[in-house]
């Protein structure tokens, strides 16, 4: 046995703390069954994953003595494709506490396993379910309510120039004059400049008193939410922000399958051009999307992150037992 597995074989998160864990995972789930949501599982292993350019999921090898043929099976990103196969199912309103996995780094506030919460809303809009999350917030984190802002003025209101109507040029000499001017040179993509400047230059200066709703995206980074039907430059979703954490992502849900198929396929252009494996698309989601999703919002929070709030901790291993350097 290494020295280093002989002293960190204890849990990273103190005992206390994860009592703690515990208890505020009974009250978030106690939240949702006192309004008759139902709780759900869905599969962690999958035969597709996301398409999104900047999500990336852990593939396995399902080796099936039934079968000569090797299976390529994902670990899941979020549970979204499952619950809105539930939803279309007729399930009614839905929650689950579950593990999701994302092979990016793992550092103060990411861990590549990680606990949602994804929760949906037949017949809320976004709107709607900012409300319900702005209800959950004040519980668990007994916070001020939380302040609601558009990207377009938050993004006026902090680097002074409109996001909705700015020029990829343009963009990259805003990049260029905040010191991102070699990242800028090789970018064809704005949303990704977008990403960067909102990212370094608008999310450090929000939020730090109450929690920040900031709503209504670029219509190019709408991803499974529906574009505005009163102003087409922009998607009726939503992300949610508290002291330096990105806490959440939720959309007013995109039901259009002929719509939902053409952004797969859009990503999956956008990372062949990017040098990125093309992913499957996901043909059961489609397929029920084509069956009918009731109008409904849809919203995805990172347990870990709202237990570092709640516990006030600084680093996510704090309120996990084993964090990937761990486990």
């Amino acid at each position: 046995m290494s020295i280093k597995h002989s002293q960190n074989w204890r849990p990273a998160a103190s005992i206390a703390t994860l009592k703690e864990r515990a208890r505020i995972i009974q009250q978030i789930r106690r939240f949702f069954i006192d309004k008759d949501l139902l709780e759900v599982e869905t599969s962690a292993l999958c035969q597709a994953t996301v398409t999104d350019l900047h999500l990336h999921g852990f593939e396995s090898t399902f080796n099936n003595p039934l079968r000569p043929q090797r299976q390529t099976l994902y670990l899941q990103t979020s549970p979204e494709y499952g619950m809105k196969r539930l939803l279309c199912a007729g399930s009614g309103p839905i929650f689950q506490i579950c593990k999701a996995y994302r092979n990016e780094e793992a550092g103060r506030n990411h861990n590549p396993e990680f606990t949602m919460l994804e929760w949906y809303r037949p017949g809320f809009d976004h709107f709607q379910l900012m409300a319900e999350m702005d209800e959950l917030l004040t519980l668990i984190l007994a916070c001020p309510s939380a302040d609601k802002i558009t990207y377009q003025h938050v993004f006026e209101q902090h680097l002074g120039v409109d996001p909705l109507n700015i020029s990829l040029q343009e963009l990259k000499a805003l990049a260029a004059k905040h010191g991102y001017g070699d990242i800028a040179l090789a970018e064809h993509n704005g949303d990704n400049l977008l990403n960067l400047l909102f990212s370094q230059h608008v999310e450090p200066k929000i939020a730090h008193d109450r929690p920040c709703f900031v709503y209504d995206f670029p219509a190019s980074q709408a991803a499974l939410a529906r574009v505005s039907p009163s102003d087409r430059r922009v998607a009726e979703r939503f992300e949610l922000y508290f002291k330096g954490k990105e806490l959440a992502n939720g959309f007013h849900e995109l039901s259009d399958a002929n719509e939902q198929r053409r952004r797969f396929e859009q990503d999956n252009h956008q990372r062949a051009a990017a040098g990125l494996p093309v992913r499957a698309i996901d043909e059961y989601l489609l397929a029920a999307l084509k069956s009918g999703l009731p109008d409904c919002a849809g919203v995805a929070l990172g347990i870990d992150r709202l237990l570092m709030l709640a516990l006030q901790k600084q680093d996510i291993a704090e309120v996990m037992a084993f964090p990937i350097n761990h486990a």
